[in-house]
Parts: structure tokens; sequence; C-alpha cells
């Protein structure tokens, strides 16, 4: 039985290991050069967010995940208002 509760696990963790990447190359791929990009790579970050919290719980860490699923979108929504209201005029 723990064999197989074993295989889950590793299959999450590859998964979740999976759109980690898929993130990163999400962010490389949008240049600089589109407006408001600091918001496309927040949305985009929200996976990895999501990805890492399913990690965690697969690794029998509770605390940690509900902890990262509360600061996490703190975290995020303080960047996108530092971003906005710290923009120069144009």
């Amino acid at each position: 039985m723990t064999d197989i509760i074993t295989l889950i696990r590793s299959a999450i963790l590859i998964i979740v290991a999976f759109l980690v990447l898929l993130t990163a190359y999400g962010i490389l791929r949008y240049g600089d050069n589109i407006e408001n990009i600091i918001y496309a790579r927040i949305h985009i970050l929200g996976v990895a967010d999501i990805a890492l919290i399913i990690a965690l719980l697969v690794l029998n860490e509770p605390l940690m995940a509900s902890a990262y699923f509360i600061l996490a979108p703190f975290a995020a929504h303080a960047i996108a208002n530092g971003y906005y209201y710290g923009e120069e005029e144009k």
C-alpha cells in the first residue's frame, strides 16, 4: 500500500515540477517591451504558487502550505500595487 502512495506522490511532484518549468518558460517568453508586463508575469507566477502549494500538501506540510496560500496573494498584490503607484508619468 505504501508503494502505491509513494508512486502517486512522485507522479504529483513530477506534474508540479512540469508546471514550475512551464511558468519559468512563460516568464522568459514575454519581452520587456510589452506595456504592463509586470501584471502578466504576476499572473503567470500564480500557476507556480498553486503548484508549490500542491507540492507542500503532497509532502505532508499543511502548515507551510496554508501559510503560503495566505501570504502569496498578499505579496503579489503588494508588488502590483507598488508597480502601479511607482510608475512615472509618461
